[in-house]
Formats: C-alpha cells, sequence, structure tokens
C-alpha cells in the first residue's frame, strides 16, 4: 500500500512539477501494474518460505553435477544445491551418488552409466 501511496505522490505532485503530465487513466495502468507485480513476488516469495528444507540427503540419493567435480564442486539433489566432494573428477551434468555427509558438504561417487550402480570404493576409508 505504501509503494502505490508514493506512486500516486510521484505522479500528481512531482511530475506536474518538472512538466510532466500523467493522465489519470496512465496512472490507473501504473498501479494495476505495480499490484499485479506485489502480488507475483508475494506469492513466489510465499512458495520458497512454506517448502520444506531438506535437511540432509539420504546416504544414497542420486542427484546430478552442477559443476566440475574435481575434487569440489556443486551438485544438485532432490532439487536443492549443495556443496560436494569426490575422490574422483566429474563433469557437469553427470549422475551422482550421495556415499557420506560431512557438515554441509556431500561425499559423493559417480554412477556408473551402463548399469547405474555407483562405485562402491568411491570413500572407503
Amino acid at each position: 500500500m505504501l509503494e502505490e501511496a508514493i506512486l500516486v505522490a510521484i505522479v500528481l505532485w512531482l511530475l506536474p512539477r518538472l512538466g510532466l503530465d500523467i493522465p489519470l487513466w496512465g496512472l490507473v495502468l501504473m498501479m494495476i501494474a505495480l499490484a499485479a507485480y506485489n502480488y507475483t513476488t508475494y506469492r513466489l516469495g510465499k512458495l520458497a518460505l512454506v517448502k520444506k528444507p531438506i535437511i540432509s540427503p539420504d546416504i544414497g540419493s542420486r542427484g546430478r553435477t552442477v559443476t566440475p567435480i574435481s575434487p569440489t564442486g556443486y551438485v544438485r539433489v532432490k532439487g536443492e544445491l549443495w556443496q560436494a566432494s569426490s575422490t574422483h573428477s566429474i563433469e557437469v551434468g553427470k549422475e551422482i551418488a550421495v556415499e557420506s555427509v560431512e557438515g554441509m558438504t556431500l561425499l559423493i561417487s559417480p554412477v556408473e552409466e551402463d548399469d547405474h550402480t555407483h562405485k562402491a570404493d568411491a570413500f572407503s576409508h
């Protein structure tokens, strides 16, 4: 509501003093556009706030690399972006499996393309 009041003040008071006259229908269109913008950003923001965050992905969860992993980079698992580390170099867009979690970093291994099984020795200690 404050944005609309500021818009009205600018269009009806400030712009005429600068020699710019905007017709009333122009003000109405600007207010409709501002209301639509506010509604859209509210809906998108609300969706982001009500989305339940993933505490941490389960071991064995699958995802894809977003950046090259050599030895660290970023992966997307269940729609969330995570920092990841691997003993293998992994290219962008490759499928990965979560082996373990250390703090906020996922330890991952590449999933072999032919049979979709991940490498068992990726993080053996």
